[in-house]
């Protein structure tokens, strides 16, 4: 009995103390003295305020605080805290990732205090004792990623709830009576988040969107894009700018730039695509060599620096693609017109052209303002037709025109020559170490109410290849060109570090549950093995789900001045110029390129930095978005598909269920390991595996199972699928 009030009376020290020390690390350049600790804890009795004393006493005695002045005391250690981006997971704890530590900080829920998901943070960090790694508390909150959230309202008599969508909030927002007006109970709602008092579980916030009814298809688009922190139309004042802009082409301005329009000049892009960013044309030059263009749409002309345009233009920095929608970053009047460039119309371009040997090597280039006329516009199907066929015979069943056509000799030379070149040019990068990602990407055809019908996928072609090589010689080149300067400049690069080398032992231990092996001994061996991967897996049951975990043990490439090279494509320089209409950096480049052109001093550097970052982290936010866009059209694919049975592949296995990737059509769900009745599962970490506890059954990444759809969320973009069996079992 003694022993027990001992230690009860220990713990309240101790909790006392972790008190203690969460108000000075939360204030750690002020100092306190027992009385204002008391006030901060809202306690004034004798008692308490001796316990304090004791605590305050029994903190310094073991160096966690100091006594800065006579009864004063402020936390030790500042070496201890550390400023980083937190990363919450859907458990509803978090990790920070610190620049200067090697391992993410644990945040456990408990020490989250207020912070959300991306929020710029400062904590504390201390050590776990069970495995040594780093665990912390966010004694700040430096910066909030974001205050507006998307949720379903829970209207109750005398106030209402906003229940948030995303799986990595952990509180719901609180909105008063008078906020909430005939807002309808279940309505999907925008909401800005107002204040978070100290006492209060949840944060205040008011509304300011109604987005519609959940699950009705327009509200989870525009859900998705509000989540997102995207915006959806354009400001009238933006519109009615972008509208008076003068889009004619006039000899004034032809005078200044060197004339291409006589040049064989075409595009080729998706058959649906209403933006052509780029055009190529072809010469065959009296010494034998090519001279190719690599003719891109001139935005900077129309898009002027300081405008409200280009206000616009940098807030956006890219254009959205969701399933059934296009955001441009730019207004239609010049996305889909001025700088679009459709055929036969003559257009202001900015161009890379090189003289190319025989050998695909450049010999020569030249960069600058340019005035092009395209002379035919082809899809990849055609372009295809014409590689496949080496003929201009374009039938009916793949031409945009709706009707069989031929195009000219000429055309038909020039696609079938520069497709030679982009595949000597794409051998040599492989070569050099670049790594080869032709991801399947599922696509969907869509009825006219915007609902799936059925599910397709785009693997690129010859025709895709070619362009890509192109695109990749422009921006390659334009970054060289900048890069090997002296004295250096200010210049926008694209970035990709070398993966991390957890990840990648983390990826050859999964892919040899599939029976493939991996060279992990050096750079060079590396990428060769990766290729070696991604082309063994082509056709295979596991593809898809190895190439979604090849592509995830890469790093994140990113926009910077600082260049550090490209580790996927081998390129020791690469910068994005080939995309302006849709990519602000390629904006960016475009002035800075007729900036040295005119050989003007180099730009501000921290100016372009932060550009530069908030390009990459509306990037990501735009990826996001195009992401929740396909789950939300699977689940709403497989809702009308309840009662069939899929063939799937074991996707991914955690200690809560296990993910299957349906065959047929890359829709992703997951068997709650409670919903399997035949048996109780354990799950096996080392064995990426759950097995069964009577029977010793054992389900493990990669194996074939068939399922059937037990639950389709629409708002929560989750599905949820009952295990049929093993395919040899049910096959039998």
């Amino acid at each position: 009995m003694t022993k027990r009030k001992k230690k009860k009376g220990g713990n309240k020290i101790k909790n006392l103390s972790n008190s203690i020390l969460s108000i000075l690390r939360k204030n750690s350049s002020q100092n306190f003295n027992y009385k204002q600790i008391a006030a901060k804890l809202e306690v004034d009795d004798a008692n308490s305020r001796n316990q304090i004393i004791k605590a305050l006493s029994e903190l310094a005695g073991k160096k966690q605080i100091i006594e800065a002045e006579r009864g004063k005391f402020q936390i030790n250690g500042s070496t201890d805290y550390f400023e980083g981006k937190l990363d919450m997971t859907s458990r509803k704890d978090g990790y920070v990732i610190v620049e200067e530590l090697e391992a993410d900080v644990y945040i456990p829920q408990k020490s989250l205090n207020k912070a959300l998901d991306g929020d710029f943070v400062k904590i504390y960090v201390y050590k776990r004792r069970r495995n040594g790694k780093n665990e912390g508390e966010v004694v700040e909150i430096i910066k909030r990623s974001k205050i507006q959230f998307v949720g379903k309202l829970q209207v109750h008599e005398n106030f209402g709830f906003v229940q948030i969508q995303s799986a990595k909030m952990y509180t719901d927002i609180f909105i008063p009576k008078e906020d909430i007006g005939d807002i309808k109970d279940g309505m999907v709602v925008l909401v800005e988040l107002k204040d978070w008092p100290e006492k209060a579980d949840s944060p205040i916030g008011t509304i300011i969107e109604v987005l519609g009814e959940a699950g009705a298809h327009e509200t989870e688009m525009q859900s998705i894009l509000a989540e997102n922190g995207l915006p959806r139309d354009f400001p009238k004042e933006v519109e009615d700018f972008a509208n008076q802009i003068d889009t004619s082409i006039q000899e004034k301005e032809i005078k200044k730039r060197r004339d291409m329009r006589d040049t064989l000049t075409f595009t080729i892009d998706p058959k649906d695509a209403k933006d052509f960013d780029d055009a190529l044309s072809f010469k065959i030059l009296e010494n034998g060599n090519y001279e190719v263009g690599i003719h891109i749409a001139d935005v900077s002309h129309y898009v002027q620096a300081g405008s409200i345009l280009d206000d616009e233009a940098y807030e956006r920095a890219t254009s959205i693609y969701l399933v059934d929608r296009v955001v441009p970053m730019l207004p239609e009047v010049l996305s889909n017109n001025a700088c679009s460039l459709r055929p036969h119309e003559e257009k202001y371009t900015f161009s890379a052209v090189f003289e190319i040997d025989k050998k695909a090597k450049v010999v020569d280039q030249w960069f600058g303002r340019t005035v092009t006329y395209s002379d035919a516009r082809f899809a990849y199907e055609e372009a295809q037709f014409i590689i496949e066929n080496n003929s201009g015979d374009i039938p009916a069943d793949i031409s945009i025109q709706d009707k069989k056509y031929s195009t000219t000799p000429a055309i038909v030379e020039a696609v079938v020559t520069l497709e030679k070149l982009a595949k000597v040019m794409r051998r040599d990068r492989m070569k050099s170490g670049a790594i080869s990602f032709d991801k399947v990407e599922v696509k969907f055809n869509l009825d006219e109410n915007n609902d799936p019908i059925g599910v397709y996928f785009k693997t690129a072609k010859e025709a895709n290849k070619l362009i890509e090589e192109f695109m990749l010689l422009a921006n390659r080149k334009v970054s060289e060109f900048i890069g090997k300067q002296t004295p250096k400049k200010t210049f926008v690069y694209r970035c990709h570090d070398e993966p991390n080398d957890d990840k990648l032992a983390a990826l050859e231990k999964l892919v040899g549950k599939f029976g493939h092996t991996l060279n992990l001994k050096d750079k060079k061996s590396i990428s060769t093995s990766l290729n070696g991967l991604l082309e063994n897996v082509q056709g295979k049951k596991e593809q898809n789900l190895v190439d979604t975990l090849t592509i995830r043990t890469m790093s994140k490439a990113y926009y910077s001045t600082k260049n550090i090279g490209h580790y996927g494509l081998a390129f020791d320089y690469y910068s994005h110029f080939t995309s302006p209409i849709r990519r602000y950096p390629d904006v960016m480049v475009h002035r800075l390129l007729q900036r040295y052109l005119d050989e003007k001093p180099s730009a501000s550097q921290e100016e372009y930095e932060e550009k530069s970052a908030h390009c990459s982290d509306m990037e990501n936010f735009s990826v996001s978005a195009e992401r929740d866009s396909i789950k939300y059209m699977q689940v709403k694919f497989m809702q009308d598909h309840e009662n069939e049975q899929f063939l799937g592949v074991i996707s991914g296995v955690t200690e809560w269920g296990i993910y299957i990737e349906i065959e047929q059509n890359k829709c992703e769900g997951m068997v709650k390991l409670r919903d399997i009745k035949e048996d109780h599962f354990d799950f096996d970490k080392e064995n990426y595996a759950i097995e069964g506890r009577k029977t010793g059954k054992i389900y493990q990444l990669g194996d074939e199972v068939y399922v059937t759809v037990k639950n389709a969320d629409l708002v929560k973009r989750q599905l949820d699928f009952n295990l049929v069996g093993s395919k040899q079992e049910v096959e039998q």
